[in-house]
């Protein structure tokens, strides 16, 4: 019993003042009263915001964030990717618009959302060149696939 009251608590918990002062109006059983809630807890909610205190966004916005980020190397994206499916999270897909090699015959390709990925590992059989479709995923340890036109994976590391 302890357990189901400390889940909603921990809940409330993970969000922002302001949105549960929000949520809290819903309590409230006198319509009036419940009204002057929740226009009082909407304006401290949109000052918050305003301020930079809260960020709301929504799940195009998530994504959005989310596939700038993929591959970088940043604090916690847990307010992003709870807005997602796990699919959204563990893989994107892209157009590289430009690619070239480095000496040792190592890939570097920009995509067309300005990321820039380099080869780490792995044989490319087919040149990338601009307009390649590539899908790039989650590896182990922390490490991302490529897969360049179709062709098998390499390994790859986000350089910006």
């Amino acid at each position: 019993m302890a357990v189901a009251a400390a889940a909603p608590a921990q809940a409330a918990d993970r969000r922002a003042a302001a949105f549960q002062d929000v949520l809290q109006c819903r309590t409230v059983t006198e319509a009036a009263a419940r009204l002057s809630c929740y226009d009082a807890a909407a304006g401290r909610m949109d000052e918050a915001e305003s301020r930079g205190d809260i960020v709301v966004i929504d799940r195009a916005q998530a994504s959005a964030a989310h596939r700038q980020a993929f591959g970088l190397q940043l604090p916690s994206l847990a307010f992003v990717t709870r807005a997602l499916k796990p699919e959204e999270v563990d893989s994107i897909d892209g157009v590289v618009s430009a690619a070239h090699q480095d000496v040792n015959g190592r890939w570097t390709m920009s995509l067309a959302d300005g990321a820039s990925w380099r080869q780490i590992s792995g044989q490319v059989n087919r040149d990338p060149q601009r307009g390649s479709k590539v899908k790039i995923r989650k590896g182990t340890l922390g490490s991302f696939l490529m897969n360049i036109d179709g062709q098998p994976a390499i390994k790859v590391h986000r350089d910006q």
